[in-house]
């Protein structure tokens, strides 16, 4: 794992389209090129849906280019994860403000997934995020749920959640994507099969 490096820490457009810029990401891909990885994400949710599904797909394809090997991005696997799974209606519970939260909105809608509710909680900083406890984002995807939606969609790599997946799955009864894990089974995805893994939520365990 390279660390990109980052202008401001904030949730805000300017900041973002500053962070997913070519220079950070080509740094990161020459920190990680040593280690001859076989795929490579570029692992932010905000830093990629900022520049609309055709920058997104170019910020992939450059790190491809530059690294040889297969590459995506957190957003691009939100669409495919629930490509994988069949299922068009979602609600999402997002950390950032609304202005940002209405960019990946627009994100999940060119891909042809409806946005049947969303939950908005205007924090700033991925430090912030970071900070929030298992009980926190137990809520936030509680209150983002909607009877019509398929999954819930929780978009930001800062937020812990890989070790209670299944928990925040049984709170709504439906699956909860969250970015940190469909990161990882985009990455997976590249390279092959991905295998079932316990604990990782119904993703994990859909071989379609």
């Amino acid at each position: 794992m390279a660390i990109t490096s980052v202008g401001e820490d904030a949730h805000r457009v300017d900041a973002l389209l500053d962070l997913g810029r070519t220079e950070r990401l080509a740094d990161g891909v020459a920190r990680l090129g040593p280690s001859r990885p076989d795929s490579m994400m570029w692992a932010c949710t905000s830093g990629s849906f900022v520049f609309g599904r055709d920058g997104a797909r170019r910020q992939a394809d450059a790190v491809s280019a530059a690294s040889g090997v297969p590459a995506s991005s957190t957003s691009i696997a939100f669409v495919d994860a629930l490509r994988h799974l069949d299922i068009h209606r979602v609600s999402v519970a997002a950390s950032y403000p609304e202005d940002v939260a209405a960019h990946f909105v627009a994100f999940l809608s060119g891909g042809g997934v409806n946005v049947v509710s969303i939950g908005s909680h205007g924090i700033i900083t991925a430090a912030e995020v970071g900070r929030l406890e298992q009980a926190e984002v137990l809520a936030m995807v509680r209150a983002a749920d909607h009877p019509d939606a398929e999954a819930v969609l929780v978009p930001d790599t800062a937020m812990h959640t890989m070790s209670f997946i299944d928990r925040l799955e049984s709170a709504v009864g439906k699956p909860v994507l969250t970015a940190n894990q469909v990161t990882v089974w985009k990455g997976l995805q590249l390279i092959g099969p991905v295998p079932a893994l316990p604990g990782m939520g119904r993703l994990f365990g859909a071989q379609l």
